[in-house]
């Protein structure tokens, strides 16, 4: 455990951080599993809604630092590539 004040500072800050970047994560990964759902039943439409939510929901991660920009610009585009694949197919 940390002895410095900086230190027991920094360590609660870390806490606090952490919890932030959790829920953000559980909330990428809970939008990215309600597109994927919605492309496995072939609803275009709801694959569609779900996937303009998610994507807010990655970029914003992105923002806030959660995951790393390319790691957000591939997952919505993994997303949107399956859609687009469903919706020719």
């Amino acid at each position: 455990m940390a002895n410095h004040k900086s230190a027991l500072k920094r360590a609660r800050q870390n806490t606090v951080r952490q919890e932030r970047n959790k829920k953000s994560k559980t909330q990428v990964k809970k939008n990215i599993k309600n597109v994927m759902t919605s492309i496995e039943n072939k609803a275009q439409e709801s694959a569609s809604a779900a996937l303009k939510t998610a994507q807010s929901v990655i970029d914003k991660a992105a923002k806030k630092g959660v995951i790393h920009k390319n790691a957000a610009r591939r997952k919505i585009s993994n997303l949107a590539r399956r859609i687009n694949l469903m919706a020719g197919a």
